[in-house]
């Protein structure tokens, strides 16, 4: 199974076609697919990454990973951050699941669920600060 590169985290979000509901995966360790943003993460607007990572390596891993098929995942080009970590900068991409409902069974299998934005709150400041400005980039 190919893995995500330690620079980079996903926030993977559906948006219903027809409702416009908006949800975003958390997993057991919080939004960013597939580990946590590690303790005194901060978005880092000053700079920008100094790796780029193509969208098709990291949404054919992902796919594997969550066990969708070809095509599930598409890339928000509207949506990037840099966070800061004292590991070093991780990039963030937000990632649409473009299936008709969310996958429920697989996000479940990996420990996570779909959630509203509004059940968000209390995660770390980082993380409701990603899903602040992504759910501004999904709603346009």
């Amino acid at each position: 199974m190919n893995a995500l590169p330690d620079d980079l985290r996903l926030l993977l979000v559906h948006k219903q076609k027809t409702s416009a509901r908006v949800r975003f995966l958390r997993f057991a360790h919080g939004v960013t697919a597939f580990d946590p943003l590690p303790a005194l993460s901060d978005i880092n607007d000053d700079e920008a990454p100094q790796v780029v990572h193509h969208p098709n390596v990291y949404l054919r891993a992902a796919e594997q990973r969550l066990g969708l098929p070809a095509g599930s995942l598409a890339h928000e080009a509207e949506f990037e951050a840099l966070v800061h970590t004292p590991a070093g900068p991780i990039a963030v991409y937000l990632t649409s699941i473009d299936t008709i409902d969310p996958p429920f069974a697989e996000a479940e299998a990996l420990g996570g669920r779909f959630i509203a934005i509004t059940e968000a709150i209390g995660g770390m400041p980082v993380e409701m600060e990603l899903l602040r400005r992504a759910y501004a980039a999904v709603l346009g």
